[in-house]
């Protein structure tokens, strides 16, 4: 897992940790978690003496119609190398680091701008309803975060838009590309097999990378220019340095300000090329140059485990109607349709046909039925509530980061749940690969048709 940051650092990158994610089984979206509270307060900066000049900001790229300013990039440099530190991860030189920066504030306001040509708007109570939860997720009260926001010198207002930002490019990410990830049970059983012919069950791969990007449609004389950085990074981690900090100064992956860490994966959740080279790797090996469609790469084996242990776990069996919040449905119209629906369904209507005829959920074909649902596989207030429920008992309308439930529990149970957890775990990492693989692909197609105009140089 990857190591968890203060609140400031929240929004470093839009598409870092992801907001939601899909979950393991019965295709309800799972939020993630991932912050902790800020450490101790920074001192206050000395008061600035009033006949100190301010200097003023400057234009330093135009994407298609907007300007990136100088303070856009001094202010993501601040709340980068804050999080390098915590992350013990060395920068890299100023020069390269500010054209890291730069082209990841490119990116974003691309992504940015397609979204808003495209129809994706986050409203304000969804911004409000996200801090809110961020919050409670480090068991602190919005006054406590508002606090913390403070000593960590971040306004509110800007920590809200950049809330919200980061959540428009997490819809965006879901419409565009999650929305067509499709994993095949075929897929599923090739991965399995593969597994168990390798003889002692599943591993786990705990690992770092670096990735050197190739354009779309490169030329071959750019391809070798990208090959030679990638065997010149590679050199530096032979010559001795710090896998993290040549990650820092080499990697185009976003996750290179924190060394290029990935944590814990399973082979289903890591590029094919990644496992193939694992698989005759030692803890502590670092591979040769590898080439992927995307570029060129190099991995560290920081560590193996197994994941072979049997899993028994408390399931229930459950539906679920979805009534979704988003550009088209306010929050109000959202709830009122859930309350309706519920009145329906206590005079007398369907439970199962009220989801087909209402559900905004891939269960609404099957009467909204979820299955056998095990801990964890469903948003946090989805499990709450799901778990206050009787057995034959509806829930009132149940809010989700995704819109308004109604939840109807029809069983119980205790289930060794081995060889089904071993398949809904195949198929999520499947998923995620093919997610994370087509968002990249997404953000370099938008990237690529970008205009952009640099202007350091100008005076």
């Amino acid at each position: 897992m990857a190591r968890c940051r203060p609140f400031f650092l929240l929004v470093a990158f839009a598409a870092m940790p992801a907001l939601a994610q899909v979950s393991s089984g019965g295709g309800i979206e799972v939020p993630g978690a991932g912050t902790r509270p800020p450490g101790p307060a920074a001192r206050p900066a000395p008061p600035r003496p009033a006949a100190q000049s301010v200097p003023l900001d400057r234009v330093i790229a135009v994407v298609n119609d907007e300007a990136l300013t100088q303070y856009e990039l001094d202010e993501m440099k601040r709340i980068v190398l804050a999080q390098m530190r915590a992350n013990n991860v060395k920068p890299p030189p100023s020069d390269v680091f500010d054209a890291q920066i730069l082209e990841r504030l490119i990116i974003d306001r691309a992504l940015l701008q397609y979204a808003k040509e495209n129809g994706v708007r986050i409203d304000d109570q969804t911004v409000e309803r996200t801090i809110l939860r961020i919050a409670q997720e480090n068991k602190i009260t919005p006054e406590e975060l508002r606090r913390a926001l403070d000593r960590e010198k971040v306004s509110y207002a800007k920590y809200r838009e950049d809330i919200r930002r980061e959540v428009t490019i997490q819809r965006l990410r879901e419409r565009e590309v999650d929305s067509k990830v499709q994993v095949s049970e075929a897929e599923v059983d090739n991965y399995l097999a593969t597994v168990a012919a390798q003889g002692g069950g599943e591993s786990e791969y705990q690992v770092a990378h670096i990735m050197v990007g190739v354009p779309e449609q490169a030329t071959p004389d750019q391809i070798e220019a990208r090959r030679r950085r990638a065997e010149q990074a590679l050199a530096e981690v032979k010559g001795g340095k710090e896998f993290s900090q040549i990650a820092a100064q080499y990697s185009d992956a976003q996750d290179g300000v924190s060394g290029g860490d990935l944590g814990w994966r399973t082979p289903a959740r890591l590029p094919p090329v990644f496992v193939s080279a694992l698989k005759d790797m030692k803890k502590g090996d670092v591979s040769p140059v590898l080439r992927s469609p995307g570029g060129f790469h190099i991995v560290k084996l920081n560590d193996v485990r197994s994941r072979n242990a049997p899993t028994v776990v408390e399931q229930t069996h459950v539906r679920h109607i979805l009534i979704r919040v988003n550009e088209v449905t306010s929050e109000s119209e959202a709830k009122s349709k859930a309350e309706r629906i519920k009145d329906r369904i206590d005079t007398g209507a369907s439970f199962a046909d009220q989801a087909k005829l209402n559900s905004e959920d891939a269960s609404s074909t099957k009467g909204g039925d979820l299955g056998w649902v095990n801990p964890g596989d469903t948003v946090p207030e989805f499990e709450q509530a799901m778990n206050k429920l009787k057995i034959n008992e509806i829930s009132a309308p149940v809010r989700s980061p995704f819109g308004w439930h109604l939840i109807l529990v029809e069983g119980r149970r205790t289930q060794d749940v081995t060889l089904e957890r071993k398949r809904d775990l195949a198929r999520a990492a499947i998923r995620a690969r093919k997610s994370d693989e087509g968002f990249s692909d997404f953000q370099r197609q938008v990237r690529d048709k970008a205009y952009v105009e640099y202007k350091l140089d100008d005076k």
